[in-house]
């Protein structure tokens, strides 16, 4: 009996030491691909970050500061450090942006940051990656209907989708 429960309290107190190791150590593995929903606080930082594709589509810059800003506080405050502070860094710089032209400049390289977040992870479902070649930039949207972000109303289909999201099979 007490060889059962020295194992147990063992095989418990290894368990923790594992978990609190990885934890310290500031890194978090990821299945080898991940489909369907993103894990908090990822989720909300590519909620955020249609918002403001969308926004910029419709050459509006009126929503872009506030879910710019929380993003930056998503990737801040979020313990598992599931996502580079430089992204933090750019959607801080696009919540200070005043004009159109300035905020799709910063918005080029947060797409590139949150596309390539997504390759790095294998992360696939909802998201399609476009390109525009006049913009020379990707970006990520829902949807096959392509809603250029840095063109806007003036070529708002220019685009070629880069990566499909994979379908539901039933």
């Amino acid at each position: 009996m007490k060889t059962k429960l020295l194992s147990l309290l063992t095989l418990t107190a290894l368990s923790f030491a594992v978990f609190a190791t990885t934890a310290r150590a500031g890194h978090r593995t990821f299945p080898k691909e991940q489909t369907g929903a993103l894990m908090e606080p990822v989720k909300s930082v590519f909620d955020n970050y249609l918002k403001i594709e969308s926004a910029l589509a419709n050459d509006s810059i009126g929503v872009v500061a506030a879910n710019a800003s929380a993003i930056g506080n998503a990737v801040r405050v979020d313990s598992m450090k599931m996502l580079s502070p430089e992204i933090a860094a750019q959607a801080d710089a696009l919540a200070k942006t005043k004009d159109l032209a300035s905020a799709r400049a910063v918005f080029k390289r947060l797409s590139k940051s949150l596309i390539q977040y997504l390759n790095d992870h294998n992360v696939s479902g909802a998201y399609v990656e476009v390109y525009c070649p006049m913009a020379k930039a990707s970006w990520l949207q829902t949807g096959d209907k392509i809603d250029n972000p840095y063109l806007g109303a003036s070529m708002r289909s220019c685009g070629d989708i880069q990566k499909k999201a994979k379908q539901k099979t039933s």
